[in-house]
C-alpha cells in the first residue's frame, strides 16, 4: 500500500480570458515583430503547460524551453540570472516575467501584449 500523503489547500488559478478573434496577439505567425519569449521548465510541470497555453492564446508560436532537469548547469545558471528556484521562469526579451502567476498577473494588468510586442 502507498503512504497516504496529507492534501495541502490550493489556492485557485486565476482564469484565462480569451482573446477575440482578430484582436492583437491572435496571430499564427511566427513571433513576427515580437520580442522572443524564453522558459526554463522541465518535464512534468502543469504551471509551465498553463504559462505556454496564455502565451500561445496571446499570439506566441515560438517558445524557447531550456529544461532544467536535464542540465543541471542550466538549472544554474536559471538561479543565477533569478534567484528562484521554480519553474517556470519566464523571460520576454531581456525582461525577466518572473513565473505563471506572475505572468497571468501581468496578462490581467495589461501588460503583457505591450512587454510581447515591444520592438527587440
Amino acid at each position: 500500500m502507498y503512504p497516504r500523503r496529507a492534501l495541502q489547500a490550493r489556492r485557485p488559478l486565476a482564469k484565462i480570458a480569451p482573446l477575440a478573434p482578430g484582436s492583437p496577439g491572435r496571430s499564427t505567425q511566427r513571433n513576427l515583430g515580437m520580442n522572443p519569449v524564453k522558459m526554463y521548465t522541465t518535464q512534468v510541470c502543469p504551471y509551465c503547460l498553463r504559462a505556454k497555453a496564455l502565451l500561445k492564446q496571446r499570439g506566441v508560436t515560438e517558445i524557447e524551453e531550456i529544461r532544467i532537469d536535464l542540465d543541471a548547469a542550466e538549472r544554474d545558471r536559471m538561479i543565477e540570472l533569478t534567484g528562484r528556484r521554480t519553474v517556470p521562469q519566464i523571460f520576454i526579451g531581456p525582461t525577466h516575467v518572473g513565473g505563471c502567476d506572475d505572468l497571468i498577473a501581468l496578462d490581467q494588468a495589461g501588460g503583457l501584449m505591450p512587454l510581447l510586442g515591444t520592438a527587440r
